[in-house]
């Protein structure tokens, strides 16, 4: 590590010399309609407070170009006859990278007032047009920006009103007290498996650290209730992501080093003809990480991890047949651990295990999207996705040899095709259709050992299922309010379970600072597939969970934006989310809404149970102005469930509280003012992990941690108050820009609370905690 930092610093001193110059840089971009992605002629871009005025107006094609932009932060504000002004704010201006932009513009008539004319930070607008509630644009350098996010969405996300996250050794989120496992990943408008490095190990849903960069993915949506109709099989949260398209002007790359391994970006043209391929592009990205630097921070379970992925994207428009894209994005995982070699330091089942997994995961995807005359396209995917595991732990027995205690091989395969048919019907009303296929390919081989120290079945598969999804929405524009009404409906194929699901979106602008806002929607999802397979016990049937049908849930939002200036934003959210046909056990209280990461499943559920989130969320944010920002979010919330007999109990993911409060400053520094030093600070607060009584009596008689689960959850820990920080130097040479970064998770060394476990030298049930203080120092080359 210490050979490292001196090689970041030599890079760091070394490029301080030599004289400053006055640096420019171009933005570039396309202005179209937010409704029908139509391309806006003569729209006119400024550059706020320039001096002299800096701007330009669209061509015939929507494209922009605007030269000689100093270095820094810059506002890019786009207007257009009849449609609502709006402010990009916080664009980062460098030497070494040309700005591209997608700046979307709504109507009039759908901004539901014409007197309408105070221009919009685009920050408060969602990318989807037809999302009304509970959706934030989630941005890329928000990512890298703030404390705690690790250029990471989800770690991002979790500073967000009601979104808990973990404490530094997971980026699982629980969106309004539902399971990480109800959250679903969608990349291009496609879903795919999890996107996170040694993801389901910790909790279903979550992983270490996400396999999608940042320097690939573009601003995207983040959603927590109410969905718009095109999103199907999501009960928690969304994240629906999307990739950039690279420069198609000039070749651009960045190297990354750091104590988290290497990060290599590329883009360009495909080439320099200007006939049938003006405009392609591509955009690749590659990391790979072995963790061997951080080994003295990391647990001793850690050794010998290591992870790579890769991601990409070629973007090819045409003059006739549409734009065509091909994405994807893959990663490998190693990890493992070796049994404790001291017989006296075994105190744990972990101490005398040998574990070995490896872990894959990837998605590839072709894109077309068609415009017609009538103010409509037509946006098709057809795309393969894969994830699997192969997990191998032996335990030492009394005689200090390995023997099998688990097996875990699971791989799943989605070829998936959807289709969406966009309209605008009339200046009022538009239209969204579309249909989805997912073919669900599996193979799953789930082994553990029982009483008799011989490994049996928990679960296994191998076949083909399917998810049949179709929507339609309607936007309906009047002077004031504004409508989204929506239709989906969705089929599992392997028992014929289906769903039909309204949804409901209203906005009302009370004033040009003020809105109120409501979102209904009726919501399903799946429960991890290898529940389906389990070899049920105390059933009629061995496999009693192929019967299963889908958790639902009803969502209700209430919203109200406040403007305060154009710089200050507050948000207020209350919500109610009744769940029902929830999976839970005869005669006991197990509901698989508390399921985190067991894969050795054997019980028999049916949809007979029940739950509730209810909660208010609040966000109170000031954007960048004069190198200043904050972000402060609050919620108060509880997570309840019952079972057929049972009384409401609390939730494992009940913390009843959250507070995130953020704040960063940047300085501009050098002779021409041309380079920068950000701080960056974030503290979070958050309730007790929720536990059941531990039976002592009973964990003595198993030598393992035994609950007892007639009033389960009613143990809860302290709470847990963890801070982050980010420390970035940028400085800008001619078609050079050179970044050092300090990002440190977990700044005060917090021990997360784990779960228990029981101690072999003593025969009692331990509290099981540990300390993941994660720092990155690197240092970014970008020519």
């Amino acid at each position: 590590m210490n050979k490292l930092i001196t090689v970041l610093f030599i890079f760091f001193f070394a490029s301080q010399n030599g004289k400053a110059q006055e640096l420019t840089q171009t933005i570039s971009g396309k202005v179209i309609n937010s409704e029908t992605d139509e391309p806006l002629t003569f729209a006119t871009i400024s550059v706020k407070n320039s001096q002299p005025a800096i701007g330009g107006v669209t061509n015939e094609n929507g494209e922009f170009k605007i030269e000689h932009i100093p270095m820094g932060r810059v506002n890019v504000e786009a207007s257009h006859t009849g449609f609502a002004p709006l402010i990009v704010s916080e664009v980062i201006v460098t030497s070494a990278k040309e700005i591209q932009l997608t700046i979307r513009l709504t109507p009039l008539s759908s901004a539901m007032d014409e007197i309408i004319i105070v221009p919009k930070t685009n920050k408060q607008k969602p990318i989807n047009s037809t999302a009304t509630v509970s959706t934030r644009m989630l941005s890329v350098e928000e990512a890298s920006r703030y404390a705690g996010g690790f250029d990471d969405p989800a770690r991002l996300a979790s500073s967000f009103a009601g979104v808990a996250g973990g404490e530094g050794e997971s980026n699982a989120i629980v969106v309004r007290g539902n399971a990480p496992k109800s959250l679903q990943w969608k990349i291009e408008g496609v879903e795919i498996p999890n996107p996170n490095h040694f993801a389901n190990l910790g909790s279903f849903g979550g992983g270490g650290l996400t396999a999608l960069s940042s320097n690939l993915l573009a601003n995207s949506d983040f959603m927590t209730g109410a969905f718009p109709a095109e999103y199907n099989n999501a009960l928690g949260g969304i994240f629906d992501m999307r990739m950039r398209n690279g420069n198609n002007n000039v070749f651009e790359n960045s190297i990354e080093v750091g104590l988290l391994g290497i990060d290599l970006t590329s883009e360009g043209p495909l080439t320099k003809n200007q006939n049938t391929s003006k405009n392609a592009s591509y955009l690749v990205n590659y990391r790979y990480s072995t963790l061997a630097l951080l080994s003295p921070l990391m647990p001793d379970d850690a050794e010998g991890t290591q992870y790579q992925d890769l991601s990409f994207k070629i973007n090819l428009p045409t003059a006739k047949s549409g734009t065509f894209s091909l994405w994807g994005i893959g990663l490998i995982d190693e990890s493992g651990a070796q049994p404790e070699t001291n017989p006296d330091n075994r105190k744990y089942y972990q101490d005398i295990e040998k574990q070995d997994v490896k872990q894959y995961m990837g998605s590839i995807g072709l894109n077309h999207k068609y415009f017609f005359k009538n103010a409509a396209w037509l946006n098709s995917t057809l795309a393969l996705s894969a994830e699997g595991i192969n997990a191998i732990t032996d335990r030492l027995n009394n005689e200090n040899h390995l023997y099998p205690e688990n097996r875990i091989k699971s791989n799943r395969y989605n070829l998936t095709f959807t289709s969406s048919y966009n309209r605008k019907i009339s200046n009022k009303v538009s239209n969204r259709s579309g249909i989805t296929y997912n073919g669900l390919g599996y193979d799953i081989n789930i082994k553990q050992t029982s009483a008799n120290d011989t490994l049996g079945s928990v679960a296994n598969g191998n076949g083909l299922t399917s998810l049949i999804a179709a929507f339609t929405n309607f936007t309906l524009s009047g002077r004031k309010l504004r409508w989204n009404l929506g239709l989906s409906t969705q089929l599992f194929t392997l028992n014929n379970s289906y769903t039909i699901e309204p949804r409901l979106g209203i906005s009302y602008p009370i004033n040009d600072r003020n809105t109120l806002s409501f979102g209904y929607g009726l919501h399903s999802r799946l429960e991890p597939l290898q529940i389906y397979f389990a070899n049920t016990v105390n059933s009629i049937s061995p496999e009693a969970n192929k019967e299963l049908g889908f958790t639902r849930a009803n969502h209700f939002v209430l919203g109200y934006d406040w403007s305060i200036t154009q710089k200050l934003h507050l948000k207020i959210e209350p919500y109610f989310q009744a769940l029902f046909d929830v999976p839970i056990a005869e005669n006991s209280n197990e509901s698989l809404l508390n399921l985190d990461a067991d894969w050795f499943i054997t019980t028999a559920y049916h949809n007979t149970g029940k739950g509730r989130n209810y909660g208010l969320d609040v966000t109170l944010e000031q954007y960048m102005n004069h190198g200043f920002y904050f972000l402060i979010t609050g919620s108060l919330f509880n997570s309840e469930y019952k079972t057929e007999n049972s009384d409401w109990f609390n939730t494992r993911y009940n913390k009843n509280y959250l507070f995130n409060a953020l704040a960063g400053k940047e300085f501009k520094t050098g002779s021409n003012q041309q380079n920068s030093f950000g701080v960056n600070l974030r503290i979070s607060v958050q309730g007790g992990d929720r536990f059941s009584k531990i039976d002592d009596a009973a964990s003595s008689a198993e030598q393992d941690v035994v609950y007892n689960e007639t009033t389960p959850f009613t143990q809860q820990t302290t709470p847990s108050s963890v801070l982050h920080t980010t420390i970035t130097y940028t400085w800008n040479r001619k078609k050079i820009t050179q970044k050092l970064s300090l990002k440190i998770l977990n700044v005060t060394n917090y021990e997360s609370f784990l779960g228990h476990r029981y101690n072999l030298q003593t025969g009692n049930v331990d509290e099981y905690r540990e300390a993941l203080m994660l720092p990155n120092l690197s240092y970014k080359i970008s020519f």
